[in-house]
């Protein structure tokens, strides 16, 4: 590339441009010793000498002196006391090899994509023109696809309120805890003791259900305790 061939002549330093980009990773020209803006100077002059702009070799010049730029900065700027230490020499050096290598790898795809775009200008697909029998085509001899009075009844239909879903046919279980509160106290002031089993026989998942509230709800209260002796086993309910 052009901007790796810019010859540069600093204090610190004199040659092509991509070798003082490799003696600054090696760490053998310190970096706060080079003056970037002379840098920048050069290569404005080295444009102006062309006669012409390449954007993709300005495009890496401006990568790679913005990358220098930031590792300069971070070597000179001031930081505070209770700052945590930015990364040393050695890391940052890496961190600029990975951009331009990151930068490498987008500029060989974009020549890629421009590769196949350019292999693939030749190609051109021919359209095909309409049958001769639909050129012409008037709105007389065209055939209805439909009926309106079917379409009509059919919009009808979508404006049309639904009519109430029936429910009485689903069965609502209208038991309430202190119901089984009550079925509950009654059988511990007649017996003194039973099982949950005798409790709802009988009785439907709900109520089974709201029965076992009912039993947490005296437990709670100190009205009873229970028991079971076994897993699997009857729940044995006592008075307190």
């Amino acid at each position: 590339m052009a901007v790796l061939s810019l010859d540069l002549d600093l204090e610190v330093f004199q040659g092509p441009f991509d070798l003082l980009l490799t003696l600054v990773l090696k760490e053998e020209v310190d970096l706060l010793e080079v003056d970037l803006a002379d840098v920048v100077l050069a290569y404005v002059e080295h444009l102006e000498g062309s006669g012409e702009l390449d954007l993709e070799a300005t495009t890496e010049f401006l990568v790679l002196i913005a990358a220098l730029l930031e590792l300069k900065s971070r070597l000179i700027l001031p930081r505070e006391e209770d700052e945590e230490i930015d990364l040393d020499r050695a890391e940052a050096a890496d961190e600029l090899l990975a951009r331009m290598l990151e930068y490498a790898r987008y500029r060989r795809a974009a020549t890629f994509l421009r590769e196949r775009i350019e292999a693939e200008s030749g190609f051109r697909y021919r359209s095909a023109p309409l049958p001769e029998e639909l050129r012409r085509v008037s709105v007389d001899l065209a055939e209805k696809s439909y009926e309106p009075v079917t379409l009509a009844k059919a919009l009808g239909g979508l404006l049309r309120m639904p009519e109430p879903i029936s429910l009485h046919h689903v069965a609502m279980p209208t038991v309430s805890v202190e119901q089984r509160l009550g079925h509950l106290r009654a059988l511990l002031s007649g017996r003194g003791r039973f099982t949950f089993d005798e409790a709802v026989e009988g009785a439907d998942r709900v109520t089974v259900a709201v029965t076992l509230f009912a039993l947490l709800e005296l437990y709670k209260k100190g009205e009873a305790t229970w028991e079971q002796s076994e897993s699997f086993g009857p729940i044995v309910v006592n008075a307190r």
